[in-house]
């Protein structure tokens, strides 16, 4: 490991370090990676082991010339004492999210800027929670983070322009394009995305017709990158779920049924990203680990109509397959996204 973070009282005085160890969080440890080194906190051992494998496959991938070793995970939150830059990146959750970043304010130097990864969350009120409002901001980035140009930057009123300009020359220098956005309930891209998301699955629903249909017909004729049903699949449906009702979004009923089984599937994972992990020419089903199958994609059993629980046989979830969907493979996660969807 690079002896400037080998141990704490060798770490530099200014570094990023990033709060949690999930999609966003992998990807933001590596974007910051190629312009030094980057802490990582994790919540334990087994999250701090995912989050390793994330981020050395994450910059293969990239085929980026840099040591994944200098992204160093720690489950220790003492660890992030020195870091003068420190983004939280946990569940879209005020309370988990409050709680995280009260405790963060108690370990860092008063100078030290605070940042929250939230999709729609109110900035205002998690300045507050966080104890600095001054040195306080919402720095939104999109999944993968390693790919997508945008951040949404949000202000609480009491941001310095200290702050305000740090937080730009961040972004900036992860060439990233920083545009400020007002503190309302998911903000742009959000406010704007997910009433459209959910009235695609409202269609399917009230129309039968196929998903695949509904994504090929946005791709193609609007231009859109990805079809609306697949990006759900794509932002996980806890997250989805969590977005619609902060911003006052009706839930179409599918969508809403998936909560319990979510949190029970059996990669271990929370509902938050549950679905963000499929790799298939289209939306896949099932999600393969070593060549067999670990958890059903639960986006694509709603939409088939079929409530999906652990114990889903494999030969149910191909049934409703699309002819594309039903040859799944895994080779390996997504890349992880800038920010929280």
């Amino acid at each position: 490991m690079n002896e400037q973070i080998d141990a704490a009282e060798k770490r530099p005085a200014k570094y990023l370090a990033v709060a949690g160890s999930g999609a966003i969080a992998c990807g933001l440890a590596a974007t910051a990676v190629h312009h030094g080194p980057v802490l990582l906190l994790a919540r334990s051992a087994s999250s701090a082991e995912r989050a390793r494998a994330t981020v050395e496959k994450t910059l293969a991938r990239l085929h980026a010339e840099v040591d994944p070793e200098h992204v160093q995970i720690i489950t220790d939150p003492q660890d992030l004492a020195p870091a003068t830059f420190v983004v939280e990146a946990v569940v879209e959750d005020h309370d988990v999210k409050a709680g995280l970043l009260a405790e963060l304010n108690a370990l860092l130097d008063p100078q030290a800027i605070l940042a929250t990864t939230t999709s729609s969350l109110s900035i205002e009120e998690l300045a507050l929670a966080s104890g600095r409002p001054q040195r306080f901001l919402g720095l939104h980035v999109f999944n993968p983070v390693t790919k997508m140009k945008l951040v949404e930057l949000v202000f609480p009123r009491a941001a310095s322009e200290e702050t305000r300009s740090r937080a730009q020359a961040l972004c900036e220098a992860f060439e990233k394009t920083p545009v400020e956005v007002p503190d309302v309930p998911g903000f742009v891209v959000n406010r704007l995305l997910f009433p459209y998301l959910f009235s695609a699955v409202r269609l399917l629903e009230e129309t039968g017709i196929d998903p695949e249909s509904i994504d090929t017909c946005m791709r193609l004729g609007a231009g859109h990158p990805m079809g609306p049903l697949a990006l759900l699949d794509l932002v996980g449906l806890d997250v989805a779920k969590a977005i619609g009702e902060t911003i006052g979004a009706p839930i179409p009923q599918r969508l809403a049924q998936q909560n319990r089984w979510s949190r029970s599937c059996e990669t271990g994972r929370s509902g938050a990203r549950a679905a963000a992990d499929f790799t298939t020419t289209s939306s896949s089903c099932v999600r393969r680990d070593r060549g067999g199958p670990v958890c059903e994609n639960p986006l694509r059993l709603l939409l088939a109509g079929v409530h999906p629980d652990r114990n889903t046989a494999r030969s149910d979830i191909k049934s409703h397959c699309t002819p594309a969907s039903s040859q799944c493979t895994r080779s390996g996660p997504l890349p992880p996204r800038a920010g929280r969807v």
